[in-house]
Order: structure tokens, then C-alpha cells, then sequence
């Protein structure tokens, strides 16, 4: 991907207060949030994540281009605006962001399997989490990261249905990277990650959790 983009998922817990509502004024009160949303981004999504998890009833990602310095700034202001309102109906559990770059890994070749984050069209399922790396990962010589990363490139182009989108949070956020995955079938995407289990490049993995799954929920 050429262009750098910003992207953003937080999730959510309906209070009380929600669950007061009837169905029509939940309806609206949503309609009218993901509406003054779409004025802060590009694109924004909504998912289902309860049952799935027990802490949070939704996750909205956002995402936008994000090539000025002042992208950001002007990003997170509109958001909060456009929050404010309902902040007693929805409680933010939980957010994570990151920047889009070129991998260092793929010599800036775009692969097929990276994910669009400005496509209005998503697939049924998303897959998002943190991840940090251990400090003896950056200690290792360039030939030897890339030599891991070969292999951990080469096992996931085994499963081509499954796109990817890798932000970069070194810095802005507790995480270095927040990884995100779309798919149409989960048991097939739990496959891949145990796959990838017996990399050599797991041994420098110091966190990927907690693992957020969702439900693309495109009409509410």
C-alpha cells in the first residue's frame, strides 16, 4: 500500500442505559453515531462481538488517509465529538490503532493478500489484536529477521483467502504493531495460526493478546 493510512477499532460495552431503549431508538441512536463518525473518516464499519467476547458488545473501526502530520489530530478531535453524545450508552473498553507503511519484509512489493482498509465491501469476519515483538528480535541481524520472515510469508500465502493488514504502533501505543485479518471462515483461519505456530520467528513473540474476533455487521 502506497499510501499511509490511519486505522482505528474500539470497542465498545452497552450500559444500562442502552438496554432501556426501545429497538427503534437503539436503531437511531446508532444510525445517527456511525453517521457523524463518517464526517471524522473515510470509512467506517461496524462488527458484532458479543458472544464472541465477554467484555465488549461492538467494535467500530475507522480508517482514513493519513499521508499529513496533521491527519491524526484532526482525526481523533472529530472523533470525540461525535462520541461525546452517547458516551453514556456506550462504554470505550478498549482501543487500538496504528499507522499502514511498506514492509520492510517484502521489499515493498504489495502483496495480494493485504487488505484494503478503505474498501466499503468487508468480509464476514474480522480478526484483530496486538502484537510486541521481543527486544532480542531487533538484536538479530537483518538476514536473520529476514530469513524468519520467508518462512512466515511463505506459510501464509498457503492460505490466500485470508488478507492481512499490519499497523504500526511503535511509539503511539502499549503494542508495536496491531495485526488485522479478514476471512470468510474461521475454522479455516484458526488453522493458519497454528500453522504459523512452529515458525522460528514465534520464539520472539512477547504478546498477541487479547484476540479480538467480530462480526461484520453491515445493515443494523
Amino acid at each position: 500500500m502506497s499510501e499511509r493510512t490511519l486505522n482505528h477499532f474500539a470497542l465498545y460495552r452497552f450500559q444500562p442505559e442502552y438496554w432501556q431503549l426501545t429497538a427503534e431508538e437503539q436503531q437511531k441512536v446508532v444510525s445517527d453515531w456511525l453517521a457523524a463518525l463518517r464526517q471524522a473518516a473515510e470509512v467506517v464499519h461496524l462488527y458484532q462481538v458479543f458472544p464472541a467476547r465477554g467484555d465488549a458488545d461492538i467494535l467500530l473501526w475507522t480508517a482514513l488517509k493519513a499521508e499529513e502530520p496533521g491527519a491524526p489530530k484532526a482525526f481523533f478531535t472529530a472523533y470525540a465529538q461525535a462520541t461525546a453524545a452517547v458516551r453514556p450508552l456506550f462504554f470505550p473498553t478498549l482501543t487500538l490503532w496504528g499507522i499502514t507503511k511498506p514492509s520492510v519484509y517484502t521489499r515493498g512489493r504489495r502483496s495480494p493478500q493485504e487488505l484494503d482498509p478503505l474498501a466499503d465491501e468487508r468480509k464476514p469476519y474480522l480478526i484483530v489484536y496486538p502484537f510486541v515483538k521481543t527486544a532480542e528480535w531487533y538484536l538479530l541481524s537483518r538476514d536473520a529477521r529476514q530469513g524468519m520472515m520467508n518462512e512466515h510469508i511463505r506459510k501464509g500465502k498457503e492460505y490466500p483467502e485470508i488478507t492481512q493488514l499490519l499497523l504500526y504502533s511503535f511509539g503511539l501505543q502499549d503494542q508495536e504493531f496491531v495485526v488485522v485479518y479478514e476471512t470468510d471462515d474461521l475454522a479455516h483461519f484458526s488453522d493458519l495460526v497454528q500453522y504459523l505456530r512452529d515458525t522460528e520467528a514465534r520464539r520472539f513473540t512477547q504478546r498477541d493478546t487479547p484476540i479480538i474476533t467480530a462480526i461484520h455487521r453491515p445493515n443494523l
